[in-house]
């Protein structure tokens, strides 16, 4: 299927950057969309294989645009240059961060890809409430004008431009969908919150991203099911981000998603690995003291960082972490998360 490419600056839905072929063509010629035909079995072929270690950097700051800087500066990651970016935003709401993405996390990092030379920036997102309303409500389409990336509202896109999914021992009964753009995305970034979940979910880091990928009409089966922590990280069996950035200034240390007990962590953290990212994340909420589910279960032992270890998303282990930070006083910051890590 040959898409037009959008107007920029622009909410353009189901049109979107054209891109490269490889695992693209594979996907377009084996997976379909929500009208009722056959998901597409990629689980082994979206799952990460570790090798080593990963580099998660962390940074002391209250400062966002400065954090985006430094741990972009820092972090050893794939470069954007001459790539079709996709960003996946948290935009669950339109609440204050951490309810959402702060626009100064999103107008730093947007700042920055185009500064590494990405050939074309979109942002996709699945709001909680109507999407369009809340994108409008945090200045999404002035921004996207103003810094010159494409907004896709996935509410608005049609049945052809979703694929379906149905991995191996999934927990989903029926599978799940995800937006063409998205899947086919050259280089994905993901940018999320510090913060509880009060719903279910216990903790909304980097994979939890995932739910807002997915149809509106899928939510209540997962609110419902118990297995839906584990039905979150399976969503991320259909993606890969490149670059993971976690803005940790202000945390809920509970409640959340969209309103909770606020706490300054100050810090902002960032990977290539999404269980390493949401494991550190997990680690800045015990330093912080949080709820009994957070505090009370050790962080590989939750139920989400689980099931994304066993179908490979990412390591698997605490001393698969490599720390760095960029100066003396986050080095000295991440000694305490380390020590938290290493108790599992």
């Amino acid at each position: 299927m040959k898409l037009k490419k959008p107007s920029k600056g622009r909410e353009d839905v189901g049109k979107y950057l054209k891109k490269k072929l490889s695992r693209r063509d594979f996907i377009k010629g084996s997976a379909v969309g929500l009208a009722g035909l056959h998901a597409v079995n990629l689980g082994s072929l979206m799952s990460f294989e570790n090798a080593g270690k990963t580099q998660v950097v962390v940074y002391k700051t209250d400062d966002r645009k400065e954090g985006v800087r430094q741990v972009l500066k820092t972090l050893n990651f794939p470069s954007p240059k001459e790539k079709q970016v996709f960003i996946k935003p948290n935009f669950n709401t339109a609440d204050a961060a951490p309810g959402s993405t702060h626009n100064d996390t999103l107008s730093q990092l947007v700042s920055e890809l185009h500064q590494s030379g990405a050939a074309n920036l979109t942002l996709g997102e699945r709001s909680f409430p109507v999407t369009k309303e809340v994108m409008e409500e945090k200045g999404i389409f002035q921004m996207a004008s103003e810094l010159d990336f494409t907004v896709i509202n996935f509410e608005e896109l049609e049945e052809k431009d979703w694929i379906a999914f149905n991995p191996p021992g999934t927990h989903w009964s029926n599978g799940f969908s995800i937006p063409r753009p998205a899947v086919e995305a050259e280089y994905f970034v993901s940018t999320c919150c510090l913060k509880t979940h009060g719903s279910g979910g216990v903790f909304t880091l980097s994979l939890k991203l995932a739910v807002g990928l997915t149809p509106k009409t899928l939510m209540r089966g997962l609110h419902r099911s118990p297995d839906m922590r584990r039905m979150i990280a399976e969503i991320n069996q259909g993606y890969t981000p490149q670059l993971i950035v976690l803005d940790g200034v202000e945390a809920f240390v509970d409640g959340g998603p969209s309103r909770g007990t606020r706490k300054q962590a100050n810090v902002f953290v960032a990977g290539t690995d999404r269980v390493a990212v949401d494991a550190v994340g997990i680690a800045i909420l015990k330093d912080l003291g949080s709820n009994d589910a957070i505090m009370g279960t050790k962080i590989f032992q939750q139920e989400q960082i689980q099931r994304a270890a066993e179908v490979k998303l990412g390591i698997s282990r605490p001393d698969q972490i490599e720390l760095i930070s960029p100066d003396k006083a986050s080095r000295e910051y991440t000694k305490t998360l380390r020590t938290i890590l290493s108790e599992g």
